[in-house]
């Protein structure tokens, strides 16, 4: 099956704590289901110090269901994927306005 989000689109977040926020999907993990995006679900993981790099704590964007994020149409408003064939290739596009992603 085709991947409705990918890699470098613009989503925003419908459900849980950071609910409302947008940002751009860093990577996808589609047998679990659960993209990264930049800035949001952040948690703090340790670091222990080492000769190359400085210890302490750093936040880190930790995985999202993919069922709780939805793509950013030119407007600004989530919208759902749909797949139509333009000319040979299939095309996303967006469910609100039509146009392709």
């Amino acid at each position: 099956m085709a991947a409705k989000l990918r890699k470098g689109d613009n989503v925003i977040v419908l459900a849980g704590k950071d609910k409302g926020m947008k940002g751009t999907i860093a990577a996808v993990d589609p047998k679990s289901g659960k993209a990264v995006v930049d800035g949001v679900n952040m948690a703090i993981r340790h670091q222990k110090q080492s000769q190359t790099s400085q210890g302490g704590r750093t936040p880190k964007a930790m995985p999202i269901q993919l069922s709780n994020l939805a793509i950013v149409d030119k407007n600004g408003k989530p919208t759902r994927v749909g797949f139509r064939m333009d000319g040979e290739n299939k095309v996303r596009f967006a469910k609100t306005t039509g146009d392709v992603i």
